[in-house]
């Protein structure tokens, strides 16, 4: 079956969820912080992960903007630099403008050249989805930014992945579904759609029931997967 459309995840896999510690780190009056930001950065991914993985399985949803100051909040006190609330205000209104990665906006181009769909579908919230899609300067080439908030559980829940095939009308096996997280592309194989896993670390595959289909470095052969 041909795919028609193409699904991304938003914050890493489309979006650097680095930046904004990066940025933070590059200016004046945070030495400190330049010491450790990349452990802090990768520990607010981390914890943010988690947190929507625990609230799901406790059936405790919150907001993605709740989960990702929260996930903040622990990496600061764990690098011993929760005591600067300008920091961690700075931090936060970076994560509001995360660049795209470079490949991105041309990846996307190629796809409506193609003549597919093209949407987000993420656990963010609307409005910090709204905000990332808009500093990236990518929302022409998407047709739709689809929320986990419409149905009230963060991914993998398979009632996230429904709101593909209840937007677009497609059947699973039509569907491309893009993440950097690799237990969001097992998880959406599993549920049925192919799966491209945008392996930037070179990570090993997670072990789970499914694999994602295809194991890329960066977004630059997607086209080449749905080409035809």
């Amino acid at each position: 079956m041909p795919i028609t459309t193409c699904i991304f995840d938003a914050y890493g896999t489309l979006f650097d969820v680095a930046a904004a510690a990066r940025i933070a780190a590059q200016e004046p009056g945070r030495a400190r912080f330049a010491e450790h930001w990349p452990q802090i950065a990768e520990h607010w991914r981390q914890k943010q992960l988690q947190y929507t993985w625990l609230r799901a399985v406790m059936g405790q949803h919150t907001d993605f903007w709740t989960v990702t100051q929260d996930g903040l909040d622990w990496a600061l006190e764990a690098s011993g630099m929760e005591g600067d609330p300008e920091l961690r205000e700075r931090l936060l209104q970076l994560y509001w403008e995360l660049a795209a990665f470079p490949e991105v906006p041309k990846m996307l181009h190629a796809l409506k050249a193609q003549g597919k769909a093209t949407a987000i579908l993420s656990n963010g919230s609307p409005a910090m989805l709204e905000g990332a899609v808009a500093s990236a300067g990518v929302g022409d080439v998407l047709d739709d930014v689809l929320s986990v908030e419409s149905v009230g559980v963060f991914k993998p829940a398979s009632v996230v992945y429904d709101l593909v095939g209840e937007r677009f009308g497609c059947a699973k096996g039509e569907v491309l579904f893009v993440s950097s997280n690799g237990w969001d592309a097992a998880a959406a194989a599993g549920y049925g759609f192919t799966t491209a896993w945008v392996n930037r670390g070179g990570d090993p595959v997670d072990r789970l029931p499914a694999r994602p289909h295809h194991v890329l470095r960066d977004l630059t052969g997607i086209p080449a997967l749905v080409e035809g």
